[in-house]
C-alpha cells in the first residue's frame, strides 16, 4: 500500500506566490473608478452609488434613470437600449438587449395608405409610432442579476429629480422648441415639458410628478410596477384611446434579452460591441476587417479617408440587406464578420476612385437624439450603454397618469423597402416591421482592449453613430486618447445616400478638392453631430481619462482612491472642454 506525502511549501515561496497573484489582480483591477455621462445630474447619481458601496451595475441603473428624467429628448423609461457588461470577477460579458418591441397586433403595412405608400410622420408622431418600452425591464434585470444593491437605493436619484425638478439649459430649451408641435398636441406631453404652451426658459424647473409616482412603483415592483397592474392598465388604456394599438398581453410578455456580443480583432485590438438587433457590432467589424487589408499608416489623408468612406458604404449596403431582429431573420453573423468576407468587399475599391451606390438619393436627418454612458468601477467591472427614445423627445406623447414619454421606435423598422426612415437610413425584409419584433438599431455601446489598454465609448447620432465609434477606435489604434476620440471633427457615409457628410473643420479645401476629383459626393453640414462618453484605462501606467464630448453637456469623473481619501478629476463640458 502506496501513501502519499504533502510536503508543506517553503514559506518564502508562499510569500512569493502571494505577491504574484496580488500584483496580478491589481492589473486587472484599476482601484479607481470612472463615468463619463451626457448630463452632470447623472454622473453625480452615478458616483453616488458608488460611494454607497455600489458596483458598476448599480450606477448604471442610476444613471440610466437619472438620464430618463434629464434628457427627455434623448431617452427615458419609455424607450429601450443596450447595456454591454463585463464583469471583472470572471470575466463574463454579455449585452443585456432593453430594444423596444412592436405590439403585437403591429403588422407589415402598418403605416402605409391604401395606395402602399408611406404616410408622413405616422410612425414618428404620436401613440401609434411607440414600441413597447424596452428600459424598465432592464433596469429591474441589471439591479437583480449584477448589480450589489437594491433597485430602490439606484432609482432614488431618478425618483428625487422627477418630483423636485431640474433646471432646463440651452439644449433642453432648443429640443422643446424644435419640437413643440407634437408636444403641444398632447395635453400630458405640454403639461410635463412645457411652460404655458412654449419651451420653458434657461433655469426654469421641470418637475414630474407622475413620471416619480412610476418609478416609485417600479423600485417597490419591479418588473410588475410598470409591465403589470395600474401603470400597465393606464399605459394601455392611455395608448388605445390616442389611437395606439398596444394591449396589456404586450406588456405583460416584454422580456429582457441577454446576448452575445460582437468580438473582432484590429490592429492587435479586440473589439467587444453590440450584436444583433443592433447593427453596431457587425457593421463596426465589417469596416474594420476591410480597413484591415490596407496599410492607413502609410497612406497620404486623402487616400485614407476615401478608404475609410468606401469601407463605411460597404458595411451600411450590408446593414440594409442583412440585418434585423435576430429572433425573427437569420442573420448571417459569422459570415458577416470574418476577414475573408472583408477581403472580398474589399476587392473592388479602386485606390483613387469613389464607388457607386446603387440607388437614387433619399433624404438624411441630423441625428440629435440618443444619449450614451460608459462607467469603470475600482475592481474593473464596466458598462457601455446606449439607449434611446429615437426622435427628440421620442413620439411626443406622454400617456395621461404616468408620465411616461413613449418612444417612436417603430420609424426605426423598413416601413417599405428602400424608403429610407427619419435618418436617412434604408431597409429591406429583414428589418420589416412585424408583431413582437425588435426593430434595428444604429446603437454601439463598445469596449476596446488590448494587453495594456481598455477603452469603453459610444454614442449617440441615429445612423452615424457606428462611424463615429469607428472613427474613435483608429484615434486609439494610432495611440491618442479619449480627448482626441471625442473632440475630433467626424465625416460619415451609409451608402444612400451617396454622400460623404462632414462637420466643419473635417476636411481641408485641398482634401474637399482631392475627394471631390475622386467622385465622392460632399455634404457639408451646418452644425456638429454626436455626444460620445469614454473612458481609458492605462493598465501599465495605472492611469484613467475620462472624457465627454464637447458638443454636448457631458460630465465625466475619474475618482482616485488615495490615503486622504477620494480625489476627483475630470471635466465638465459646457460646448467646450
Amino acid at each position: 500500500m502506496q501513501t502519499s506525502v504533502i510536503k508543506k511549501a517553503p514559506l518564502w515561496s508562499l510569500i512569493f506566490l502571494f505577491f504574484i497573484c496580488s500584483q496580478l489582480a491589481a492589473a486587472e483591477s484599476p482601484g479607481s473608478a470612472a463615468i463619463a455621462t451626457a448630463h452632470p445630474q447623472a454622473t453625480a447619481a452615478g458616483l453616488q452609488l458608488l460611494d454607497a458601496g455600489g458596483n458598476a451595475f448599480d450606477a448604471a441603473v442610476a444613471v440610466s434613470a437619472v438620464l430618463a428624467v434629464v434628457e427627455p429628448y434623448s431617452s427615458g423609461i419609455g424607450g429601450g437600449g443596450f447595456w454591454l457588461l463585463h464583469r471583472a470577477s470572471d470575466g463574463f460579458q454579455t449585452m443585456l438587449d432593453g430594444r423596444e418591441r412592436a405590439p403585437m397586433a403591429a403588422h407589415r403595412d402598418l403605416y402605409l395608405d391604401q395606395a402602399g405608400k408611406v404616410i408622413p410622420q405616422l410612425s414618428i408622431d404620436g401613440a401609434l409610432a411607440a414600441g413597447i418600452p424596452g428600459e424598465p425591464a432592464a433596469l429591474v434585470h441589471l439591479a437583480r442579476h449584477y448589480g450589489r444593491l437594491s433597485l430602490t437605493e439606484s432609482l432614488q436619484p431618478a425618483i428625487r429629480l422627477a418630483r423636485d425638478g431640474f433646471k432646463a439649459d440651452s439644449h433642453y430649451r432648443r429640443m422643446a422648441n424644435w419640437r413643440l408641435a407634437v408636444l403641444r398636441a398632447h395635453p400630458a406631453s405640454a403639461a410635463q415639458f412645457l411652460q404655458q404652451g412654449e419651451a420653458p426658459e434657461e433655469g426654469a424647473l421641470i418637475k414630474q410628478p407622475a413620471l416619480a409616482e412610476t418609478l416609485e412603483k417600479i423600485a417597490q415592483h419591479g418588473f410588475d410596477g410598470f409591465y403589470k397592474g395600474e401603470v400597465a392598465q393606464r399605459l394601455v388604456d392611455g395608448v388605445r384611446a390616442a389611437g395606439g394599438i398596444w394591449s396589456l398581453e404586450d406588456l405583460a410578455a416584454y422580456r429582457v434579452v441577454e446576448r452575445q456580443p460582437i468580438v473582432g480583432r484590429y490592429a492587435g485590438l479586440k473589439i467587444t460591441s453590440a450584436s444583433p438587433p443592433s447593427s453596431g457590432g457587425i457593421a463596426l467589424m465589417t469596416m474594420l476587417n476591410i480597413l484591415q487589408g490596407f496599410d492607413l499608416q502609410a497612406q497620404q489623408e486623402p487616400l485614407r479617408t476615401h478608404l475609410l468612406v468606401e469601407a463605411m458604404r460597404r458595411a451600411y449596403r450590408d446593414r440594409a440587406d442583412y440585418l434585423g431582429d435576430p429572433d425573427y431573420v437569420d442573420i448571417p453573423v459569422e459570415a458577416l464578420t470574418h476577414p475573408w468576407y472583408a477581403a472580398g468587399l474589399a476587392r473592388d475599391i479602386q485606390l483613387h476612385r469613389a464607388s457607386p451606390s446603387v440607388g437614387n438619393l433619399s433624404r438624411s436627418q441630423e441625428g440629435r437624439d440618443t444619449t450614451h454612458f460608459s462607467i469603470l468601477d475600482g475592481e474593473g467591472n464596466r458598462v457601455a450603454a446606449t439607449l434611446s427614445i429615437n426622435y427628440p423627445f421620442g413620439s411626443g406623447f406622454v400617456v395621461p397618469g404616468t408620465g411616461v414619454l413613449l418612444n417612436d421606435e417603430m420609424d426605426d423598422f423598413s416601413a417599405s423597402p428602400g424608403v429610407p426612415n427619419v435618418y436617412g437610413l434604408v431597409g429591406g425584409e429583414a428589418n420589416a416591421i412585424a408583431g413582437g419584433k425588435r426593430m434595428l438599431s444604429s446603437m454601439t455601446p463598445t469596449f476596446v482592449e488590448d494587453d495594456r489598454r481598455l477603452a469603453i465609448l459610444g454614442t449617440p447620432g441615429g445612423s452615424r453613430i457606428i462611424t463615429m465609434v469607428l472613427l474613435g477606435i483608429l484615434e486609439m489604434a494610432d495611440g491618442k486618447g479619449p480627448k482626441n476620440w471625442v473632440e475630433q471633427p467626424r465625416f460619415h457615409h451609409q451608402y444612400l445616400p451617396d454622400a460623404v457628410q462632414f462637420e466643419a473643420g473635417a476636411f481641408s479645401d485641398e482634401m474637399k478638392q482631392q475627394l471631390t476629383a475622386m467622385g465622392h459626393n460632399l455634404k457639408p453640414l451646418d452644425s456638429q453631430y454626436g455626444n460620445m462618453q469614454a473612458i481609458l484605462w492605462d493598465k501599465q501606467l495605472g492611469e484613467i481619462e475620462a472624457a465627454s464630448d464637447p458638443r454636448g453637456l457631458g460630465f465625466s469623473r475619474v475618482v482616485k482612491s488615495s490615503s486622504h481619501g477620494r480625489e476627483e478629476t475630470g471635466s465638465e463640458v459646457d460646448g467646450k472642454n
